[in-house]
């Protein structure tokens, strides 16, 4: 139990640190961050990835991708409603507690449908290079495959989707 205490505030800290550096911030109450932390990290070594804790995961990472925290999501809804699905990251008043996080309805579509369907002729135009999208923070790049690392949001190379 120790173990996974200092692990979760090793974590928490780290999470702070990056998500501030970036313009986010985390919920300021730290308990309740530290157990959605500790649920991150417990569903690492349930299914191997950060599957955010307050939904269900089908176990294949492919089908849950769009859920892996920070999800796809969060922009959004931190746009919307000041906070996350699961209120790890809040807005600027959240985070000064001058506003409270209020529950937010689910976003996440029932059926994934590919983007390119949206794209109609645009996704037929032949391009020179395949064009990558982070699926955390939207960035797109244009070239034979997806970096390592998102240069601006620094998520790995696996939350990059096929775009164009």
């Amino acid at each position: 139990m120790v173990n996974d205490d200092l692990q979760v505030s090793r974590t928490y800290e780290r999470l702070v640190k990056e998500a501030e550096s970036a313009g986010y911030h985390l919920n300021p109450d730290a308990e309740f961050a530290k157990e959605l932390v500790h649920g991150l990290l417990t569903n690492e070594k349930r299914y191997g990835y950060w599957h955010c804790p307050c939904r269900l995961a089908t176990e294949n990472i492919e089908q849950d991708r769009d859920l892996i925290c920070p999800c796809d999501y969060r922009d959004q809804d931190l746009m919307e409603y000041g906070a996350c699905y699961c209120a790890l990251y809040v807005n600027d008043a959240i985070a000064k507690k001058e506003q409270i996080a209020r529950s937010i309805p689910e976003r996440r579509p029932l059926v994934r449908e590919n983007q390119r369907n949206e794209l109609g002729d645009l996704g037929k135009t032949h391009w020179k290079y395949p064009v990558w999208r982070c699926r955390v923070c939207g960035y797109l790049c244009a070239r034979d495959g997806p970096p390592e690392a998102c240069p601006i949001c620094r998520a790995k190379k696996d939350r990059f989707e096929h775009f164009l």
